[in-house]
């Protein structure tokens, strides 16, 4: 792939090194524009860091004695018969208490049936097998989502269940809420949302929040870390449509297993795997 010149111009396509640096530069740029309402970038800055989930939480939970014990990203919860779900955040509290943070740009994304599947999914691996039904922590699922979903104009939805006859709350210590991610004003939680849009950590209000982003934006250490993470998050987009290729041609059933490998890119025993998930 070497460049060739005539006449002082570059003709002809880039050298692997220039194609490198270039994605590189359209890295930068990208990384430049992220907020913490990007989810793949919010995961990154809250990963293992319990100072800024506990913030995030102390304030949309008005709980200003939250602790928080544990926070892992991107937690993949299993279903082996069905559909599973990768959760952005999984904190728990210093109650026992699992709460799970969804940021959404999409309206779409932040559906009420997924917060209910959200949060049946994390209550199915929550009991070990024999354990009392009463040992079920407390669960929260909270959608932070770029727009008013709900449009009410207010800053915060909590959902709970209750008795319709009276309107007394069920208690069975499950809870939905969603935080309006376009609420402005100056009080924790318009403050929080501002924050949460913000590109520059210098326009930022919490300086808990603000040390994360200026970590990941403008220190060498955290720049690699995203640009790593960025490239990891291109080759896992090229897997799945590697994958959806392949299963495709195992549904048309006229394919050798050889020619799915050559034509998807996928190793062999990733196609088999593939039709065994699809046969069982």
């Amino acid at each position: 792939m070497e460049i060739r010149k005539q006449k002082g111009k570059q003709v002809g396509r880039l050298t692997v090194t220039e194609q490198i640096d270039q994605k590189h530069q359209e890295d930068l740029q990208r990384l430049r524009g992220f907020r913490l309402l990007d989810d793949d970038f919010l995961t990154k800055c809250f990963e293992g860091d319990t100072a800024s989930i506990e913030l995030v939480l102390r304030i949309v939970l008005e709980k200003p004695d939250l602790k928080v014990l544990d926070v892992r990203t991107q937690v993949f919860v299993e279903n082996l018969l069905n559909r599973s779900v990768r959760l952005d955040v999984l904190a728990t509290d210093s109650t026992g208490a699992k709460l799970n943070v969804e940021v959404q740009r999409s309206d779409k994304g932040a559906g009420r049936k997924r917060a209910r599947y959200n949060s049946s999914m994390m209550d199915a691996n929550l009991l070990k097998k024999g354990e009392d039904f009463d040992k079920l922590p407390e669960t929260w699922v909270i959608f932070i989502t770029e727009n008013d979903v709900m449009g009410k104009g207010l800053p915060l939805y909590p959902i709970e269940r209750c008795f319709l006859g009276t309107g007394e709350r069920f208690e069975d210590g499950s809870h939905i809420l969603y935080v309006n991610g376009a609420y402005r004003g100056d009080t924790p939680i318009g403050k929080l949302m501002h924050d949460f849009s913000c590109t520059d950590a210098a326009d930022m209000y919490y300086g808990i929040l603000a040390d994360r982003v200026r970590f990941f934006k403008e220190s060498k250490e955290g720049i690699e870390i995203m640009c790593r993470a960025m490239e990891d998050m291109r080759n896992q987009t090229l897997k799945e449509g590697m994958k959806e290729v392949a299963l495709r041609m195992l549904a048309a059933g006229k394919y050798a297993l050889e020619e799915i490998v050559n034509i998807s890119g996928l190793s062999l025993e990733e196609v088999k795997q593939l039709k065994a998930d699809r046969s069982a």
